[in-house]
């Protein structure tokens, strides 16, 4: 028998893994640097911001459950090789027009609306590529490389692109994004490995049948059914905070571009803490007590932004310790949120569950965008912040008043349907978990790269 090598020796993975990382860079930076140049360059109101922020976000509303299907039933690979290539195309278009001075907010509303497209054909394909890219064995290295890239990409990431935005431009933030897309795509294209084509099911079900199921078995379950209607809440009163946060910092705070990065960056830092404490705090307090006590810091944290004055190192200072403090109290509970939904759900389900939890936490974000971007120009930016820090306060909530809170440890695992939580599915569903939960086992690694995409859950 030979020694299996690390992947450091792995040459496909290396060059997927050395694009990834640009990539993660590349996101970042877009995810600050297209709204700055709304609030710098254009000088837009708050409505127009929400109506930016919502059509960022409307793909994943609209696209997420059927992206997932298709991307199951073809090769992963040119997808991702695709969507790189047309992000890094439409995000170069942004610093071309204003060149040519026709940049408006409606062009980059288009922009931001294409890019969130091709990003919901990217994600759902990047999450499943992996086993075709490397043995099974070496599925946890791969994760956890992958992993640490997304995890110091957005510690740096929001510093990077305030930096870049108060040196260069904000519009020139968003050409280096770019850049960094199609570096990602010259790494997807170098990669030599073929991807074998899917295997066309003999007895494939219409996909409106595959979709329901998974949406009746997310509700059906008290415990899933929390935690999704928590993240929905959370996500949508951040988008709230976050689409008048930019205006309230720059015009009322005078705020430059570079210290907008940083404030944004001490909620990264404090994800990170988070991701180390997680495992440290469940052993002590037990799994349904970190939950609750995680969620309640971490959405109590945001009411310090419209509160926070003073002098302006004070000010600062009270801004990062709220997205500080809100990163690690949310990345703690996600973290055990995370387990607690691929424990209870059986193999045969967790893709379907996963497509359901992301399209109803990720679909209202459009509405929180909306919202924001109306309060905001009809009641003022402050009071706004202080509707969204309430609001996210009582997305816990859901969390503390549900059978979570007492929990002390992890349920054991579920090979079929768990245990009077899928109410609703149909029939065979048993047989069909049994059939498929081999197959699917490798779906509990490959989610380990969704923790941090997501706010909370």
């Amino acid at each position: 028998m030979t020694e299996r090598r690390s992947l450091w020796g792995h040459r496909d993975f290396t060059v997927f893994w050395a694009g990834d990382t640009v990539a993660q860079f590349g996101s970042q930076i877009t995810l600050l640097a297209i709204p700055l140049t709304a609030a710098v360059t254009l000088q837009v109101d708050a409505r127009a911001m929400g109506v930016l922020n919502a059509l960022s976000y409307l793909p994943f509303l609209v696209l997420t459950l059927f992206a997932g299907v298709w991307a199951d039933r073809s090769r992963r690979r040119p997808v991702m090789l695709v969507s790189t290539v047309c992000r890094a195309i439409v995000l170069a278009g942004v610093p071309l027009l204003y060149a040519a001075d026709l940049l408006t907010i409606g062009w980059l509303s288009f922009a931001a609306l294409l890019a969130g497209v091709f990003t919901v054909l990217f994600e759902v394909s990047y999450q499943a590529y992996l086993p075709s890219l490397v043995d099974r064995e070496d599925l946890l290295e791969g994760n956890s490389k992958l992993q640490v890239s997304a995890s110091v990409a957005q510690v740096a990431g929001p510093a990077l692109a305030g930096w870049l935005a108060g040196w260069l431009s904000p519009q020139d933030a968003v050409l280096i994004s770019a850049i960094a897309f199609a570096v990602s795509a010259t790494g997807l294209g170098l990669v030599r490995r073929r991807e074998e084509p899917p295997e066309r099911a003999r007895d494939r079900r219409p996909v409106r049948r595959e979709i329901a199921e998974g949406l009746r078995f997310t509700f059906g379950n008290r415990v899933l059914r929390a935690c999704v209607l928590e993240a929905a809440t959370y996500n949508m009163f951040w988008l709230v905070l976050e689409t008048v946060f930019l205006l309230y910092a720059t015009r009322e705070r005078g705020m430059s571009a570079g210290t907008v990065g940083l404030v944004l960056g001490g909620g990264a830092v404090g994800s990170l803490v988070g991701s180390l404490l997680a495992k440290r705090i469940s052993e002590r307090l037990g799994v349904g007590p970190t939950v609750s006590l995680a969620m309640v810091v971490g959405c109590a944290a945001p009411v310090l932004v419209p509160l926070a004055g003073g002098p302006r190192p004070l000010l600062l200072a009270l801004l990062v310790l709220s997205f500080f403090v809100g990163g690690v109290g949310t990345m703690v509970a996600n973290i055990q949120v995370v387990s607690l939904r691929q424990t209870i759900t059986p193999n045969a389900l967790l893709g379907r569950m996963n497509a359901s939890y992301r399209f109803v936490s990720w679909g209202v974000v459009p509405v929180g965008a909306l919202l924001g971007g109306w309060l905001g120009g009809g009641i003022g930016l402050r009071p706004t912040l202080f509707v969204a820090a309430a609001g996210l306060f009582a997305s816990a909530l859901w969390i503390v008043f549900s059978p979570i809170r007492a929990m002390r440890e992890l349920p054991p695992a579920a090979d079929g349907p768990a245990d009077g939580v899928a109410d609703g599915v149909e029939d065979g569903t048993a047989d069909e978990a049994d059939r498929a939960g081999k197959a699917d086992r490798v779906d509990r690694l490959g989610e380990q790269d969704e923790q941090n995409a997501e706010t909370v859950g």
